[in-house]
Parts: structure tokens; sequence; C-alpha cells
């Protein structure tokens, strides 16, 4: 036993000492600084892994505003000077943003290539987002999803909810529960019924147990979500892998044909599957699960830390509530709890600069998205400065949360500052610098460039319509008001919004109207 563990001890060590003589990647004349990392394949994935932000500030101390460093098998290129970023956007001969979302989507949701190239589709997924999430469709989707969270925080909720009767749950779980069920409502519509029917009601409260069921199936698959990222195979994780699936199941397309008010993006999505594609009917109902997933998995988080915020500061809650109460009386809009909905437009949301800084500084501080893009052969990047040669296959990075917590940029980059993003005429405030120059890139939680989320504007308007609704609707405060604030969970870093590390318990009550 002792002679086997030596014998397998002395060749791991060998296979280690190859590695490092032949296996590593040598710096070439021209490229930027590189950090190999000690362990074969992964590089430097576990230092970065375990506190991202930390790592790239250490490693731009060491070596300036670009450096390669391997992780998980690739060989990444951080931008860490801001005015260097557009480099990116401008390098579209040489660098493709569909590549790697392309493979992680496969990869992530089971579906095959949704790349034209590769002959399973012609579908251009990303003009389909912007032509059915953005324009004239952003309309319809505010309005069933305003629809849809009252429907959400009052009628389902019935049971909960007694006049002058405070509840307490966490805030994550109940944020996540309206947002989830609202959002689903309002993509992927209502089970067809009969206003006329008997036992509507019954049909209604089943209804949400299914919804409420694929959360649950939901969340399972998005706590391995990073791991599949990171390429390890779902079936590992086998919950995660049997959740996936009966996610699958819901959206195939025969039980989406059952349901009314399907939105224009669902839609046109079955359309162009089931036209353009050579996808079976489960790797179709799969390119549905991963515009599930892209509908909630940030906006989720990003509702939870917007609320928290202004549940922690009263000056913040009570500019947002007036600007809240000033849009609705202007709009003519009665509160009340007798059945009558609240109506508010995009014109009207898009007039709520308070909330939309109150927003943007919770996810600026709850942000570790990243944007990548794969060389598509050796080339030069010429950044503001210097020039640096790119490797085929190699991957440019950009890591804002770098900016996003520089004290150069944003003063007291840790404190939520609820007007931070507010000018001295209480509009969008635009003028950030740094070094004394004024930056175009300041603000990053959705992207750069033509990779730009294409859902940005809807999450925006989802998460101010909760707000005005919860405004309106109910009392609210927390527990403890002394609570800290909850760490981020960095797993999640890269992947766009951060969730709170643990819940916070709140409490809620309807208000007397």
């Amino acid at each position: 036993m002792f002679i086997a563990s030596w014998i397998w001890g002395a060749a791991i060590l060998l296979c280690c000492g190859v590695w490092f003589l032949l296996g590593r990647r040598r710096r070439r004349q021209g490229e930027p600084p590189l950090e190999n990392g000690f362990l074969p394949y992964l590089g430097c994935a576990l230092q970065f892994g375990a506190n991202p932000l930390e790592f790239l500030r250490e490693k731009q101390k060491k070596h300036g505003h670009i450096f390669t460093c391997q992780v998980a098998g690739k060989y990444i290129h951080f931008l860490t000077d801001p005015f260097s970023y557009h480099a990116l956007t401008r390098q579209g001969k040489h660098l493709d943003w569909k590549k790697f979302h392309f493979a992680t989507s496969a990869k992530a949701f089971g579906h095959g290539s949704i790349d034209p190239a590769e002959g399973n589709t012609t579908e251009n997924f990303h003009q389909t987002f912007i032509r059915t999430l953005q324009g004239n469709a952003l309309d319809a989707l505010i309005e069933a999803m305003m629809e849809n969270l009252q429907y959400v925080m009052l009628q389902s909720r019935t049971s909960k909810l007694q006049s002058n009767t405070w509840v307490t749950e966490g805030l994550y779980t109940f944020c996540c529960q309206v947002m989830f069920e609202s959002g689903f409502l309002t993509l992927f519509g209502k089970r067809l019924h009969s206003t006329n029917d008997a036992n509507l009601s019954s049909k209604q409260e089943t209804e949400r147990a299914h919804i409420l069921n694929a959360l649950e199936n939901f969340k399972e698959f998005d706590r391995i979500f990073p791991a599949l990222v990171a390429g390890l195979p779902i079936h590992l994780f086998k919950s995660a892998h049997s959740a996936r699936e009966r996610l699958g199941e819901a959206l195939l397309h025969k039980n989406l044909l059952k349901r009314d008010n399907l939105s224009e993006l669902v839609t046109l999505r079955m359309f162009l599957n089931d036209t353009l594609s050579t996808f079976d009917d489960m790797e179709k109902a799969k390119t549905h699960v991963a515009v599930l997933w892209a509908s909630q998995a940030n906006t989720i988080p990003a509702t939870f830390w917007t609320l928290f915020y202004l549940l922690k500061s009263p000056e913040a809650m009570r500019a947002a509530t007036k600007e809240v109460q000033s849009i609705l009386e202007s709009a003519g809009e009665k509160i009340s709890l007798d059945g009558k909905q609240i109506s508010l437009n995009r014109k009207q949301l898009d007039n709520m600069p308070v909330l939309d800084s109150i927003i943007k500084e919770a996810m600026r501080l709850s942000s570790a998205s990243m944007t990548f893009r794969v060389a598509k052969d050796d080339f030069t990047l010429h950044l503001e400065s210097d020039c640096y040669n790119i490797r085929r296959d190699d991957i440019v990075a950009l890591y804002p949360q770098l900016l996003h917590f520089d004290p150069e940029i944003y003063a007291d980059p840790l404190t939520f500052k609820y007007n931070r993003f507010l000018n001295e005429k209480g509009g969008e405030k635009t003028d950030f610098y740094r070094n004394g120059r004024k930056l175009k890139y300041y603000y990053m939680p959705f992207g750069t460039g033509i990779a730009k989320c294409p859902g940005r504007l809807f999450a925006v308007h989802e998460i101010k319509q909760f707000l005005a609704l919860i405004f309106s609707y109910f009392e609210l405060e927390l527990v403890d008001n002394d609570v800290q604030c909850p760490s981020l969970d960095q797993s999640r870093a890269g992947l766009g919004i951060l969730q709170p590390a643990n819940d916070i318990d709140f409490r809620y009550r309807l208000k007397c109207l």
C-alpha cells in the first residue's frame, strides 16, 4: 500500500514537473505580462474565484493596466484601464463576442449550438432579443408586468395579507417569489381558463403552484450555474440536472401553446425555433429555459439590493416615495384595494430620476459582471498608449467591478449614496472623472458594445414597477434596523449581480387605504 501511494505521488510530481517545463505558456515578445499560476490547467482559477476584485487589484499593482492569467485552461487578458475599454468595441474584426456566449449557453442549458455557423439554426438570437425587448415591444412588456406584479403582490398572496397584520419574511425570498412569478407570467403567459369557470379560483391556485414549483427548479439549477460556466458537466449535479429537465418539460412548445398572453419574445422564439432550427422538442424548450434564466438570474438580486438599501436609508426611502407619489398624482392614479389596479406607462417610469439613481447605486455595489471577447486570430491590440500581441482563441476581458469600486471615480465607493447618479438639477448625472479626465465608461453592470444586455431596459423598468407598487400598497421595515449589510456571494463573480450570502428578515403589511 505504501509503495503504491509512493508511486502515484511520484507520478503526479513528475507530471507536474513536465507541465512546468514544457506545458506552461511562455510569454512572447510584445505580449502582456503573464501569470500561469502554479496548478496545471487551473492556473490562477482558485485565487481568482476566492476574491476576484482583490486578485485583479493585486495583479494590476504588479503588472499595470493589462496582464494575462491562465484560468481553467483559458488565457485571459484583463484590461483594467477604463480609458482603454473602447479597444474591445472597436476590434470587431479580430474579437468575437458571440463564441463564448454561444458555447456557454449550449453547455449550461443543454441545447445544441445556437451559432448559425454550426448549422443547427439560422436565427440571429441577438436581433430577436433586441426586436422583442426594446422599442414598441417594451411597452407591452411593461403593461403586462404592471398587471402581473399587482396580481402576485395582492391577489395571489391573499392568505398572508390580513389588515393591520405584519407578515415577516426573508427579503430575498420575498423578492425572489414576487419577481419570478410576475416575470414568468409576463413572458410565458397564463394557462387558458374561462372567466366563467366555476373552478377558476382553484385552477388559479394550481397554476400558481406550478409556477412556484418552477421557481424551486430554477433555484436548484441556478445554484450550480457557475460550475457549468466553469466547464463542469451537469451530470455531476444530479438534482440540478433533474431540475433543468423539469424546467424544459414545462416550456415544451406543446405546453406553451396551452397558455394565453405569451409575450412577443416567446411567441417569436417559438416560431423561429420551428422554422429555422433543426432542434428537437426538448432542445427548443431548453432555449426557452435560457430565456427564463436570463430574465431572472440578475433581476432578482438587483431587486433585493435596491430594496435592502432603501430600507437601510430613511433619506433614500423618503426621496423615492416622494417621487413615486408625485408621478402617481400627476397621472391621476388612485391607490385602493378594491381591485382597481395602478397603471404606469413607460414614459412615466422613465421620468423617475431618483429611482434611476437608487437602482444604479445598488447595482454598482452588487455587480460583478465580466465582458468577454475571443480572439479570432493572432492580432495586435492597440490601447491608448501601448499595443500588445494577442494569440488566437485567447480571451480579452473587462471586470467592471474594478471601475465601480475605484475611489478616484466614486468617493467612498463601498458606501451607498442614493443620489450618487443625480446631478445638481436632480437629473441624471453622467460626468464622472478619473485622473482629471472625463470617463466614457463609468457604469457597466450590463456590459458594453454590441453585446450589451438587450433586456437591460426591461430589467430596470421591472424594478421601478416593483418599488412603486411596494411603496403604494405596503408599509415595510427591517426586523432589525441595525442589521449588517450581507456580504456578496463571490461564487457568482463574472455572471452579473451577486446574490447576498444570507437573507435578511423584514416585515410588511397592507396600508389602510
